[in-house]
């Protein structure tokens, strides 16, 4: 009966890990997956473990059964799983009491596990004499954690929670739940499982060292959040430093055991080189913590160590338990035990060479696709082991199936065959990441510093120039630097803004995204030539963002064999080259966010043409430009995903997209004057977006700000004035940011607004197709500066509105509410064979209007300067088509034009 229970409750272990190895495989595509995949994996599989394994260990230890049995584990386990599943859930959709209320659930699981244990010690009279009992008070101090990380994580899941708070919480929360709920449990078990897995005696001193290490890791513990309750760092620092003297105490006599006899199975090995990375994690995260440059740098190094703590510690902690625990629970005898033993230590040297060199290539300042390429491996390697231990109970259960006597009671051979070690596989693990980091330093050899060397066959020096550089204001301070002839030159990075940069020079050194607050060193190695370097975020370069290293008698503006004669503002410097985000060298060196979103791609691809008139793709779907009435009630909440989309922005050109919502433009929103609009903004792209509501009236410092790819935030404002008024990103350039298709309308009705038979809403903007550069680029920003858009259109796509018309019937009202969301072309609104009888421009009626005198005048035109809007009215007068153009006639003809297909009157 136990080992049917461990078996079935297992099942639900290897579902977590299989549930996050999958969105692990899915991380380059799906931008929330790293956050998606560490809760899968820790709150998910590791916590589910734990329950289990705590509540088996706490029973052996103490011989004494918990109180409630198989059945109360079961309810726990439920209620845990479906809190998990809550927080995953609320927090995939922004929804703070689903986050809340799954956090409950899952604090009540620790709270009942907690209290669980503590009756079990009374019913057993304390610890019964055993000489181990007192381990199980590891298990109540990790269950009392994980309601404290539990309350911790619903706060942090607040919109409203941003800044040093943020990085507070982010910092107790993660502490609470890695060094708590998880670290203080295996460290708790390992006691007892380590001496097991090697087969040894138990060291003398490892019940008093168990004892010591508790007190020890729980005061280090509450240290980090008395630091970060009282916003002292240096004590939130120096509690991780107690910490890590608390594993330095209980891992003693764990060495003086493997002493006895070396780890020789792929579960002892597993768990062996796990707590050699939780040692080297909370050193490295101490170190991190007391030299960081306030409580945001914190938080970003804290997510140094994340991966090594959540892969490198937890995962393979968990998955060399299950392979220790896992055969002797499915039972059946030592054959049977034996023959599932085999089948988990296959490839047992392959898969931890993958697991620990994938994960140290990841540490490393490795180039990207390095990291990407070690991260795969690791992945195949961890997801190995649970298909392992799936197939080990199938060959468990076909060896009890066996009979008992006679010939066919032998059990093949080759499912007894003893488990062998051969290095062929370990050599083999290591050629593949031998193979992954040279065939990524050959894709992208400038990234690993393989670039033109700044050298320029100058002689060393020997003399070493040490720089700071400041990334502030889309400015380098400051924007050059001389060295002489021969000098190695270090750059000390550091970015004071508020939003992502980096530094790529044109020799291929590069300073990685820094976020705010963050430093790094550049070497750029013995300096004998001029040398280029640039912000390879989108937009950055063009905004101004260059440096340049001078060599001691070289022109500063001189060539240098760099980007010199290509930089903004010089006179070699045309539309479309590399200095104006055209072909720029952040592509051509391959280096992050600089290809493709600086226009140009090295010239090596045509530029995507228009067709006018072409008929759209099959796949094309218009945009709806029907408006929907204003919904009911004065309270409005939405939630706004920026993602990065490749969307078919003309026939047969695509491009890719940054949005609002998924569609460029953005979801149009509507309410009356007086109602609150509560927008929670949740950046899922690739870089830094913020958002800009010219319907609300408020300071722009905070509800504005650039928030980073991962965060988010809650934009609130009340419209106290009627009509349409134009969103946007704001983040600099926010010429690319708007052109790209970042932004939306709001339209707030004017007071007493009649009912119309047909409501129509039209965004005009301007494409700007990559020059030189591969269908799919964003939009390139040396045309948006050069106001030389490739088309004008409404609803995001030239004409189409020809192909799928408006419609109306004749001797009906339509309104056609217009906004010119620009970034740069004014519109001149016409509707051919048209007249209105009804203007509204910016706010006020310029031409009839609820209660206004009967005339004989008219409107022709609705003029638009970008960001504004109004409405019109008309009445069409029979059936036909009425083209819906911008008079700018230019712009007709670029795609800001449309049909108003008039039926006859039924």
């Amino acid at each position: 009966m136990r080992s049917r229970w461990h078996l079935r409750v297992n099942a639900l272990v290897v579902a977590w890990l299989l549930a996050a190895a999958t969105v692990a495989a899915a991380h380059r595509a799906v931008p929330v997956a790293g956050w998606l995949m560490v809760h899968l994996l820790l709150l998910g599989a590791v916590s589910t473990a734990i329950l289990i394994w705590s509540a088996h260990f706490a029973e052996a230890v103490r011989r004494t059964p918990l109180p409630g049995g198989h059945r109360g584990q079961a309810v726990r386990l439920a209620l845990h799983t479906a809190g998990a599943l809550a927080v995953i859930t609320g927090m995939l959709t922004t929804t703070w009491p689903v986050v809340v209320g799954g956090a409950v659930l899952v604090a009540t699981v620790g709270l009942g596990h907690a209290a669980t244990i503590v009756a079990q010690s009374r019913v057993a009279g304390g610890s019964l004499g055993v000489r181990l009992g007192g381990t199980t008070w590891y298990f109540v101090a990790s269950a009392a954690a994980l309601a404290v990380g539990a309350g911790l994580g619903a706060t942090l899941a607040r919109e409203d929670v941003a800044g040093a708070v943020a990085a507070r919480l982010h910092l107790a929360h993660v502490t609470v739940m890695l060094l708590g709920w998880v670290g203080l449990t295996v460290v708790g078990t390992t006691v007892t499982l380590w001496p097991t897995m090697l087969r040894v005696r138990l060291a003398p001193d490892a019940a008093v060292a168990s004892r010591h290490g508790l007190v020890v890791l729980g005061l280090g513990l509450l240290t980090v959040l008395a630091g970060a309750a009282s916003a002292q760092r240096t004590v939130a620092g120096v509690g991780l430093v107690v910490y890590l003297l608390g594993l330095g105490r209980t891992s003693w006599p764990l060495a003086r055991e493997a002493r006895q006899r070396t780890p020789d199975t792929f579960a002892s090995r597993s768990v062996g080189l796990a707590w050699c990375w939780f040692v080297l994690s909370v050193a490295a995260w101490a170190v991190a913590v007391l030299g960081a440059d306030g409580w945001t740098g914190a938080q970003v190094r804290t997510g140094a160590v994340l991966a090594p703590l959540a892969v490198g510690f937890a995962a393979q902690v968990l998955v060399g338990a299950l392979c220790h625990l896992g055969p002797m629970v499915l039972g059946g005898g030592p054959t049977a035990h034996r023959a599932a033993r085999a089948v988990v230590e296959r490839g047992s040297g392959a898969r931890l060479v993958l697991v620990n060199g994938g994960l140290v290539l990841f540490a490393l300042p490795a180039p990207s696709l390095v990291r990407v390429g070690a991260s795969v491996l690791v992945l195949g390697a961890l997801v190995a082991s649970p298909v392992l231990l799936v197939r080990a109970a199938v060959v468990s259960r076909r060896l009890r199936a066996l009979p008992t006597t006679g010939p066919a009671a032998m059990p093949p051979v080759e499912l007894l065959a003893p488990p062998a070690r051969p290095l062929g596989p370990a050599l083999a693990a290591t050629c593949a990441l031998l193979v992954v980091v040279a065939g990524a330093v050959a894709a992208d050899p400038a990234a690993a510093g393989l670039g033109s060397s700044a050298a320029g066959g100058a002689e060393a020096t020997g003399r070493v120039v040490v720089v700071q550089v400041e990334a502030q204001d889309m400015r380098f301070v400051p924007a050059s630097v001389e060295v002489a002839p021969g000098d190695a030159l270090v750059l000390e990075v550091t970015n004071v803004d508020d939003t992502v940069h980096d530094l790529v020079l044109d020799s291929g050194a590069s300073s990685g995204r820094l976020a705010a607050g963050a430093t790094t060193r550049v070497e750029v190695g013995v300096v004998g030539r001029g040398v280029d370097g640039w912000c390879s975020v989108a937009g950055h370069r063009q905004m101004g963002m260059t440096f340049r290293v001078v060599v001691t008698g070289e022109d500063a503006a001189g060539d240098g064999g760099g980007a010199g004669a290509g930089s903004p503002g010089s006179p070699g410097s045309r539309a479309g080259d590399g200095g104006d985000g055209g072909a720029s060298q952040g592509a051509a060196h391959g280096t992050g966010h600089g290809a493709g979103h600086d226009g140009a791609s090295g010239g090596a691809a045509p530029a995507p043409t228009l067709t006018p008139g072409a008929t759209p793709g099959p796949g094309h779907e218009p945009y709806d430009a029907t408006l929907a009435p204003a919904p009911a009630g004065t309270h409005h909440r939405l939630t706004l995903r920026m993602q990065d989309l490749e969307r078919e922005v003309a026939p047969g050109v695509t491009q890719t997209l940054w949005t609002f919502g998924g569609t460029a433009p953005g979801p149009a929103l509507r309410g009356r004057v007086g109602d609150t609009f509560e927008i929670t903004l949740v950046n899922d792209g690739s870089i830094g977006h913020s958002i800009d509501f010219h319907a609300g009236a408020l300071a722009p410092d905070r509800p504005m700000r650039t928030i980073e790819p991962g965060e988010r935030l809650t934009y609130t404002f009340t419209a106290t004035r009627s009509g349409v008024w134009m969103y946007h990103c704001s983040t600099m350039p926010m010429s690319l940011h708007i052109a790209n298709g970042m932004f939306g309308a709001v339209v707030i009705d004017p007071p007493d607004l009649p009912a119309v038979d047909r409501e129509y809403l039209l965004v005009q903007s301007e494409l700007y197709l990559g020059a030189d550069g591969p269908d799919g680029a964003i939009a390139d920003l040396a045309k948006i500066r050069a106001e030389q858009p490739d088309a004008v259109v409404f609803n995001g796509y030239p004409n189409q509105y020809d192909h799928a018309p408006l419609r109306a019937r004749a001797g009906e009202r339509v309104r056609l509410w217009v906004l010119d969301a620009g970034p740069s072309r004014a519109s001149a609104f016409h509707v051919v064979g048209g007249q209105f009888d009804t203007v509204y421009l910016e706010g006020a009626y310029t031409l009839g209007g609820p209660g206004a005198p009967a005339t004989t005048g008219g409107a022709q035109v609705l003029g638009l300067l970008p960001a504004q809007g109004g409405f019109v009215e008309l009445v069409p007068p029979e059936a036909g088509h009425y083209p819906v153009v911008s008079h700018a006639m230019v712009d007709a003809e670029r795609g800001a034009h449309g049909v108003l297909a008039v039926e006859e009157a039924p």
